[in-house]
């Protein structure tokens, strides 16, 4: 969830993934990084030759970041697909609501609707740049609002491949970024880019990611524990364009590598501009959520 071209001077205070630098409040990261680049590398197909593979990583999520934001809000159902190594399921109805946040991360809610010993049952996120973000569960049966803490990130959310981590949107400036290659993918061809966490309490050493070269669209994902080891990957599918200009995973599929359980996500009904109030993504709306 990232702003979109005509948003991307998005500001904030951090410090450039690649560089480690100081960014002041007020400066756009977006275009900071790019003056950089401009003004010490040539142009022209030069350019390119002359990036470190750092340099393009970051450009590269830069792009796909300016892509895929700047909707303000919207809404999603959802169908959460729970398979042991056995193949048995179970099946879970969720609601998804997502608010864009200026200078900050996004505010996003997950609701359980079914079956009824989880009815009710929701997961706020409120996103932060370069600082741990807030999550807290509601659990109506105890009728009882839980943060999640920083320990807690790495532990499955609802009993699935999911992580509580993997709940929140991502941040560019949370990341070290780093090109690896361009490399087929189907009928595609896709950049892939290595992206190691910051934040010294995620969950993950490193993830490797697969973006189409077109459209810069996710398609699959490597996750990688603190000890090294590929623990799950995260697949993408039918992808689907909104309003001429966000596309939207259909399916996203975790698989645990560990264990041989997988988890699946199918997306419908994504309404975008829905005018959602934000006293909606609170901590006292919890306890109301209906």
């Amino acid at each position: 969830m990232r702003p979109d071209h005509e948003t991307a001077e998005k500001s904030f205070t951090g410090r450039s993934a690649a560089k480690g630098l100081p960014i002041p409040r007020g400066t756009s990261f977006r275009l900071r990084v790019l003056a950089l680049l401009c003004t010490c590398l040539p142009i022209g197909p030069v350019l390119a030759q002359a990036e470190s593979p750092e340099e393009k990583g970051l450009r590269i999520a830069l792009e796909s970041n300016a892509r895929s934001e700047g909707f303000g809000d919207f809404t999603a159902g959802l169908t959460m697909v729970l398979r042991d190594r056995h193949g048995r399921e179970s099946v879970r109805q969720m609601r998804f609501k997502v608010l864009e946040v200026a200078g900050d991360g996004d505010k996003s809610l997950f609701v359980f609707d079914q079956p009824r010993d989880v009815q009710g049952t929701a997961l706020l996120t409120h996103a932060h740049i370069n600082t741990m973000d807030d999550q807290w569960l509601y659990l109506p049966a105890l009728k009882r609002v839980k943060r999640i803490s920083a320990a807690k990130r790495a532990g499955s959310f609802m009993g699935s491949e999911f992580s509580f981590e993997d709940m929140s949107s991502a941040e560019v400036e949370e990341y070290r970024h780093k090109y690896l290659r361009d490399e087929p993918c189907g009928e595609l061809s896709c950049t892939v880019t290595e992206q190691f966490p910051l934040d010294e309490k995620s969950s993950y050493s490193r993830k490797i990611v697969w973006q189409d070269t077109v459209e810069l669209r996710p398609w699959k994902m490597a996750l990688y524990d603190r000890g090294g080891s590929h623990l799950k990957t995260l697949a993408f599918a039918d992808y689907r364009q909104y309003l001429g200009r966000y596309w939207r995973a259909g399916k996203q599929t975790m698989v645990n590598h560990l264990t041989g359980a997988t988890t699946t996500l199918h997306w419908t009904d994504f309404e975008f501009g829905t005018n959602l109030d934000e006293r909606e993504l609170t901590q006292t709306a919890l306890r109301r959520v209906r």
